[in-house]
C-alpha cells in the first residue's frame, strides 16, 4: 500500500528529489494531514525535559511563545491554526485594519516555541509513544566504552 508524505506517494522505491521546484510543489499541494507534520514547533525545556519529546505539531488551545519577529517575546493560546496558509492564529496578537475592525495576524509555527500543551487522550498516547522511542534511541547510543560498567570498577587499575 502507497504511504502518502511530503514529497508524492511511496511506493516500491523509497526515494526522495532534490529538486527545488519538487520540494516546493510538494510543500505547496500538501494534503491537509501532511501540513499538519509540517506545522510542527519545538517544545519548551520544561516539557522537553518532561515528556522526552522535541517537537509537536501544534494545535488550538496550546499556550505558545513567539520567538522570531516583530512579536517576539509574547505569549498567548492559540486560536486557529490556518493549514491553508501554514499560519498560525494568536490571542492578543492582532491588528486593525483600516476600517476599525481587528484581524489576527498569522505566524508562522517554526516561529514559536509550545509552553503548554493541549492534552487529550490521542495526543498522550503519541507523547508516549514518541517519548519511548527518544529514550530506547539514546539507550543504545550510551552503551560505549565505560557507561555501561561501574566506574568504581574501571577505576580500580589505575594508580
Amino acid at each position: 500500500m502507497a504511504k502518502h508524505t511530503m514529497m508524492g506517494t511511496v511506493g516500491k522505491r523509497n526515494r526522495r528529489s532534490v529538486s527545488r521546484r519538487k520540494a516546493r510543489k510538494a510543500y505547496y499541494t500538501a494534503p491537509s494531514h501532511v501540513r499538519r507534520t509540517l506545522m510542527s514547533s519545538g517544545l519548551n525545556k520544561d516539557l522537553r525535559t518532561k515528556y522526552n519529546v522535541r517537537t509537536m505539531p501544534i494545535r488550538k488551545d496550546d499556550e505558545v511563545t513567539v520567538k522570531r519577529g516583530s512579536h517576539k517575546g509574547r505569549a498567548g493560546k492559540v486560536i486557529a491554526c490556518y493549514r491553508k496558509k501554514y499560519v498560525i492564529h494568536i490571542d492578543k496578537i492582532t491588528r486593525e485594519k483600516a476600517n476599525g475592525a481587528t484581524v489576527p495576524i498569522g505566524i508562522n509555527a517554526s516561529n514559536v516555541m509550545i509552553t503548554k500543551l493541549k492534552l487529550d487522550k490521542d495526543r498522550k498516547l503519541v507523547l508516549r509513544k514518541r517519548g519511548k522511542l527518544h529514550m530506547k534511541e539514546r539507550s543504545e547510543k550510551k552503551g560505549g566504552k565505560i557507561s555501561s560498567v561501574d566506574p568504581n570498577v574501571a577505576m580500580q587499575d589505575v594508580d
